[in-house]
């Protein structure tokens, strides 16, 4: 099951190209912020979004997989960033998420309507921060 926007996009330039004009100037200005704050991450398509470098995870069945450590999504209603990283056992977008401006923050995930609600600044503290430390922690793994 896909939880994101679906997209037929093949390339990031279709995935682009896709979004509403309403959010493209932000999905735009977003994914070069990204790559200018974190340029070792290289950006991708995946999973109907942008993803940003990889870490590999065990789920909760024990199946291995790879996941971005940054993604930028273009949501029905909103932009979302998924900062998938955690340091001392707490989400680093999370930790942050007073400094982070007028989004909404779960977990690993920043949502915005504008990109000026957005405080930049400290995103770009947190994206730098999610680059030395990737991955998640599972909200149930399952116990042998």
């Amino acid at each position: 099951m896909n939880m994101f926007k679906p997209t037929k996009a093949k390339t990031l330039r279709e995935y682009i190209d896709a979004v509403p004009e309403e959010r493209k100037e932000a999905i735009v200005s977003l994914h070069e912020f990204i790559q200018k704050a974190v340029p070792k991450l290289k950006p991708y398509l995946t999973s109907s979004m942008i993803g940003y470098g990889s870490f590999l995870y065990k789920n909760s069945k024990n199946e291995s997989g790879s996941w971005p450590v940054i993604a930028l999504a273009n949501q029905k209603q909103y932009v979302s960033l998924y900062v998938c990283a955690v340091a001392n056992g707490q989400y680093i977008a999370e930790k942050h998420k007073k400094e982070l401006g007028k989004v909404k923050v779960g977990r690993s995930c920043i949502s915005f309507k504008k990109l000026e609600d957005l405080h930049l600044p400290a995103l770009k503290k947190v994206l730098k921060e999610a680059a030395m430390h990737p991955g998640l922690v599972l909200a149930n793994p399952k116990k042998k």
